[in-house]
């Protein structure tokens, strides 16, 4: 019989083992594209459109892409997944209805890409007539990471004390008043987080977004919702999957700039929520 202090000494182990092989993994994979890549990053690669020539090639499209996708995203999935996540916590009846509404939000949540790009490529591209524009691109993914905020939401809201609701339906506040003013604001750091996540694999998505059409060759940038675009990711895919290995490393170079936006991202999410708590404990 193995007692507990010996499965607790395991199981630590084997997350720090876990641990260091990621972080070993992740360290090479970022010296190989370094390496690779590197010598291309510039502000000539940021400000320039694809080409046919690699010394020529640049990101500016994409990143603008990008750009529109992820804003156009946030403005459509943010505000329907926080007041969600507040229903479902605070206002809504415990029966099962909700228990399967709660049910099938958790299944979204793991379900692949690929089958919200087959959804929106019927929904938006065909059913609405957008098209292969950016407001395509954005619904989609805005179903794809809508799951996520509910779940992150509903989370950091159920984390909030049970006295400070009490507390404050004491004062003779309204339900409403109290989700507004008390709840919301202690949970906003874990709410915060989950959102910018959420973003963050949105950025990196690619499936979806070439199942609805997206060029994978750009030479514009896109001024408004309805435009056709392209994304990092189906830039660097465009470049990997030609024979010359000058592209090969123009690719690498476009995985430099896309890591350093999602380390950004994540890095923002954990000022944000340091912030945040700080001003919560306050």
């Amino acid at each position: 019989m193995i007692s507990r202090h010996h499965k607790d000494i395991f199981f630590k182990r084997t997350a720090q083992v876990t641990t260091f092989l990621c972080l070993g993994v992740l360290a090479l994979l970022l010296y190989h594209i370094g390496r690779e890549g590197m010598s291309y990053v510039s502000l000539d690669f940021l400000s320039n459109f694809p080409s046919r020539f690699p010394e020529k090639s640049g990101i500016k499209a994409a990143l603008w892409g990008s750009f529109w996708l992820i804003l156009l995203t946030g403005i459509f999935a943010i505000p329907i997944g926080i007041a969600t996540a507040v229903y479902l916590e605070e206002f809504a009846p415990k029966n099962r209805l909700m228990t399967l509404i709660e049910l099938n939000i958790n299944n979204l949540a793991g379900t692949p890409s690929i089958v919200f790009g087959f959804l929106g490529l019927v929904l938006f591209v065909r059913g609405l007539g957008f098209e292969r524009s950016l407001i395509s691109g954005a619904a989609t993914l805005s179903l794809l990471v809508l799951p996520m905020i509910i779940i992150a939401a509903r989370e950091a809201i159920k984390g909030v004390p049970r006295t400070l609701r009490e507390a404050a339906f004491a004062l003779g506040v309204t339900r409403w008043q109290c989700t507004i003013g008390q709840v919301i604001p202690t949970a906003l750091p874990g709410i915060m987080t989950g959102i910018i996540l959420a973003l963050s694999r949105a950025m990196g998505e690619t499936a979806p977004i070439i199942m609805i059409g997206a060029l994978t060759y750009v030479a514009f940038t896109p001024e408004g919702p309805l435009d056709e675009f392209t994304t990092l990711p189906i830039q660097i895919y465009n470049w990997a999957s030609r024979p010359q290995e000058e592209f090969h490393q123009v690719s690498a170079a476009g995985i430099i700039v896309l890591l350093l936006m999602l380390f950004t991202l994540n890095f923002a999410a954990l000022l944000i929520r340091m912030r945040t708590e700080k001003k919560v404990k306050l």
